[in-house]
């Protein structure tokens, strides 16, 4: 039974992060795919960071509570964008290439809802797949990699998180112990039908820790990236807000640039406003299009975005690029202090799959690869302090639940959920669809108690499914509880923000919710 001091559950920005300051450790990074596979490397915007004379962190602070809608975690806000800056000069120390100008001074672009140009990039619109490749190189040499197991549930004694069960493609089970257990996992995109996120990312690192007990909250925040490129009905990519950075504006087929009349900041309002004003103009029958012609040499600037177009057809130098709104980010997930500790002692998180309440209802954009590398830095300076006691235990079995009632016919496939999820727990969501969503659901948690599944006997795609069902339960039944608006959750029966003070929606066991301040 291997046994490591820490492992880590998932292979994007902030695993390799967390990986590259623990690297002198026994570290072993686990990985349903290959280590590639994550929406770290399909993050073509940048990173946020106030590392201009004219910029502050007091600055990146305001405006990442205003988009965030005042629900954010404070404190956990001061140490993202006060950590940001040295984040980013030590990468660059480290040999990291930033995009700069020819006197070697960062270029820094402007996104959505943001006060400053900000936004640092790497190779154009590859900024994602840049920073990642970058901390894979420093560290694979010093680090396990186990790539095609899926986590499959983490190993519970005595309250304590021990270690890990996995599973691979052809159905071998094994389990890895360790002193520290991170999960990294990412966010639950493929949960909607239409989504920026890789195919891999269902959500299992949230459900995982759900079912072992874990504090979960804000999973009604999501939010739904405005311009995804738009062919035949399904969004097959994303067109990075760093295009309307550059001036890239919205219009409809008539050639109506509608968002001026919306918002102060138009084109680069934050994402919830810009999101519901595209889909309000679909509702209307109309097609919406980024119109780039005013941005000179589009393709040099933009080379994954032109290359993503040509793939599709879409012909640059008629200057406008179809587009949809999708599911791009959760700003909730698995509950974090700022050190990665959840409510499980010896389990932590970062990145996508925690809540640290760093997003608020909805996070600024540019923020979530810098939340990735401050937290993942954060988090290992916490774990090199603490003591690392070795598993002596070898005789922990895999869960089994012998009264388990699964029928495989009774579980819905992928698409099923998808539709359910795009329909009723939406970009605008109203309480006669949750309530037909969560009775969907629990018709299926009733029939396989899907928090506490037979991981024996299930299929990698038999739980992924489950995980997605566990994940859209949660997020259906945060959002039915949640009667307001805000930021990412949007209700037409609430449509005004009529709470004004900071709550939270924590499932604190299984089945049970409380709402604290």
């Amino acid at each position: 039974m291997p046994q490591t001091d820490v492992i880590i559950i998932g292979s994007g920005l902030a695993a390799l992060s967390a990986a590259y300051h623990l690297r002198y450790l026994n570290v072993t990074i686990i990985t349903k795919s290959s280590w590639s596979a994550s929406n770290s490397m399909l993050a073509q915007g940048g990173v946020a960071a106030a590392v201009d004379s004219k910029d502050s962190w007091k600055l990146h602070y305001k405006d990442t509570l205003a988009a965030g809608c005042d629900h954010n975690h404070v404190q956990n806000v001061e140490y993202l964008v006060q950590d940001g800056p040295s984040e980013i000069q030590g990468l660059i120390q480290n040999g990291m290439n930033f995009d700069t100008n020819p006197y070697g001074q960062l270029l820094l672009g402007k996104e959505g809802a943001h006060s400053r140009n900000r936004i640092i990039h790497a190779g154009g619109d590859a900024t994602g797949k840049e920073l990642t490749t970058f901390l894979y190189q420093k560290t694979k040499k010093y680090v396990s990699m186990i790539e095609n197991e899926m986590a499959i549930e983490l190993v519970i004694e005595s309250g304590k998180c021990v270690g890990v069960n996995t599973k691979n493609n052809k159905g071998e089970c094994k389990q890895y112990l360790a002193s520290k257990t991170i999960i990294a996992s990412g966010g639950c995109g493929a949960v909607y039908g239409h989504t920026s996120n890789a195919d891999v990312i269902t959500g299992d690192g949230i459900a995982m820790a759900y079912r072992a007990g874990a504090d979960i909250a804000d999973m009604e925040f999501i939010q739904f990236h405005p311009t995804m490129l738009h062919i035949d009905g399904k969004c097959v990519g994303l067109i990075s807000e760093a295009v309307r950075g550059e001036g890239a504006i919205l219009i409809n087929q008539n050639d109506e640039a509608f968002m001026s009349k919306l918002h102060p900041q138009a084109d680069l309002a934050s994402r919830d406003i810009v999101s519901r004003a595209i889909f309000y103009e679909m509702k209307k029958g109309n097609r919406v299009f980024l119109d780039i012609s005013m941005i000179e040499n589009f393709s040099l600037r933009f080379p994954t975005i032109s290359a993503l177009c040509r793939k599709y057809g879409v012909k640059l130098e008629l200057g406008k690029i179809p587009v949809a709104p999708g599911m791009h980010f959760l700003m909730g997930g698995i509950v974090t202090n700022d050190k990665g500790e959840t409510s499980i002692k010896n389990l932590y998180a970062i990145g996508e799959a925690a809540c640290t309440g760093v997003h608020g209802a909805n996070r600024l954009a540019s923020n979530s690869l810098l939340e990735g590398l401050v937290f993942g830095q954060r988090l290992a300076t916490y774990l090199l302090s603490q003591p690392f006691e070795h598993q002596t235990t070898t005789n922990i079995n895999l869960h089994s639940n012998k009264n388990s009632n699964y029928d495989n016919k009774k579980l819905p496939t992928k698409q099923e959920i998808q539709e359910i999820m795009t329909k009723y727990v939406g970009i605008q969501r109203t309480e006669e669809e949750l309530l037909f969503a969560k009775q969907w659901f629990e018709s299926y948690r009733d029939q396989i108690y899907f928090w506490d599944i037979n991981v024996k006997d299930f299929t990698i795609d038999e739980i992924e499914r489950t995980n997605m069902l566990t994940v859209g339960w949660l997020i259906t039944t945060s959002s039915l509880s949640r009667t307001e608006s805000r930021g990412g959750h949007y209700r037409l029966d609430y449509p005004n923000q009529v709470e004004k003070w900071h709550r939270k929606q924590v499932f604190r066991s299984k089945n049970e919710m409380v709402v604290g301040v």
